[in-house]
């Protein structure tokens, strides 16, 4: 087998023990264990996989994956996701479909916690779903909103897919949490105005609150918006700590991680130490996951890199004189497709080996492709047949409210073409991804 055949067989291999039902990292160790196999035999095999097996997680960025995790942890069980969704809630109050506007703005404040879109989807499902369902907001609305809003927290730092995506990439963290920042509010107010738009259209969707609770004097509004003041404390020494120069991303995930835990025993809501210690051992198990995905989709990606695969499309779509916008397109479809069918590290496993280095050398910007990346992840995880969020959402959902999976996809498309609105913007106008990153960190 020649070695161009060994990167298409080796493509092959995995999507089809991934469409069998293994694990992912499983699927990326075997399928570039065998193709390794065939191509460099046993020896060489075995040596690429200790040295991926290593660099993999000897990496120091890898060190604030498990920090972050912890700190999301301790963020869902101290109260800060109802902290976040009270503040936004009073502010957002006599808005058509206020409480659906609070859950995308409440999402996107918790996201600058969590890091987790899952996490952030399972806890305001169970949070915001009896409110909006006793007020009479539609099912479909309700549901959907929060399993699309859910996706806020992999946009709005710290957020592990842009960890994960530096990785693959070798790029900055910092750059990517920066870049983040300013598409994740965008979208956030997209989506609202399309709820507010729609309630106004059909005032069934969201019936507005009984006169006694729209009733709330500016005062009681801002002291119930200071509620929020812990999730943006907490925020700010991340962020600020990371773009001032005085922590490393790291650091700044120490950090945050303690600062959370104090915050939330200090106010009552961690200090069972059941509570910290299901936290930590949530957050262990995932970091164990990822380590092992990681550690495959490395040594997979080595191994499609030594058939030359990526070098000889790059080369050929150059030589090809494709425009740049239509190779741009056709990597943004076929993400799309694959957000469809399979969950987000797999897809920048499978993809960015191939795509990035091409984009590169046509000079695209690798921070704003991390967030155009990451926006189509976000899109991946409510549509179907898979979508993470939509399954995370319809997990919590009590079956008296009566609600299916197809209510929630049947939602979810208002709100996917709000995303594409966003993504069109991000392609005419990419200084939306790349002049925060510019001017907090230099180019």
């Amino acid at each position: 087998m020649d070695f161009l055949t060994g990167g298409i067989f080796c493509i092959i291999l995995l999507v089809a023990l991934m469409g069998v039902g293994l694990q992912i990292g499983l699927a990326f160790l075997l399928s570039g264990f065998i193709t390794s196999v065939l191509l460099m035999g046993m020896s060489g095999t075995l040596s690429l996989l200790g040295q991926s097996s290593y660099f993999s997680v000897a990496s120091p960025t890898w060190a604030c994956i498990p920090l972050f995790i912890l700190m999301g942890a301790f963020a869902a069980s101290g109260g800060y996701a109802e902290r976040a969704y009270r503040s936004v809630y009073a502010l957002s109050r006599g808005v058509p479909g206020s409480l659906a506007v609070a859950t995308c703005f409440g999402c996107a404040l918790f996201g600058a916690i969590s890091g987790s879109s899952i996490a952030t989807t399972a806890i305001f499902g169970k949070m915001a779903l009896p409110e909006m369902r006793r007020l009479g907001y539609d099912k479909t609305l309700s549901s959907a909103c929060i399993a699309s809003a859910g996706t806020f927290a992999s946009m709005i730092p710290p957020s592990m897919m842009m960890i994960i995506y530096a990785l693959f990439t070798q790029q900055s963290v910092g750059k990517l949490f920066a870049a983040g920042i300013i598409p994740g509010i965008i979208t956030a107010i997209v989506y609202s105005m399309s709820i507010i738009y729609r309630v106004k259209k059909n005032p069934k969707l969201a019936p507005p609150p009984p006169a006694s609770e729209k009733a709330v004097g500016s005062r009681e509004k801002w002291m119930e918006a200071w509620q929020a003041w812990p999730v943006l404390v907490i925020a700010l020494i991340v962020l600020g700590g990371i773009y001032s120069g005085v922590f490393t991303p790291t650091e700044a995930a120490a950090a945050g991680a303690l600062v959370t835990l104090v915050f939330g025993w200090q106010q009552g809501s961690l200090r069972k130490m059941s509570l910290v210690s299901d936290a930590m051992k949530e957050s262990a198990s995932t970091t164990a996951m990822l380590f092992l995905i990681n550690i495959g989709a490395l040594f997979y990606s080595r191994v499609l890199a030594v058939t030359r695969l990526p070098t000889e499309i790059t080369v050929y779509l150059i030589d090809a004189d494709v425009s740049r916008l239509t190779i741009l397109m056709g990597i943004i479809l076929i993400m799309f497709i694959l957000g469809m069918i399979m969950v987000p590290v797999g897809i920048y496993a499978l993809t960015l080996p191939i795509v990035f280095p091409m984009l590169v050398k046509l000079g695209y910007d690798p921070i704003w492709f991390g967030v155009i990346a990451l926006k189509m992840t976000e899109i991946g995880a409510v549509t179907p047949p898979v979508g993470l969020n939509v399954f995370a959402m319809k997990g919590v959902i009590p079956r008296e409210y009566n609600v299916t999976l197809e209510d929630i996809y049947r939602g979810v498309w208002p709100f996917v073409i709000c995303d594409l609105v966003v993504l069109v913007m991000l392609i005419i106008f990419p200084e939306i991804a790349t002049w925060l990153p510019e001017l907090l960190l230099g180019k």
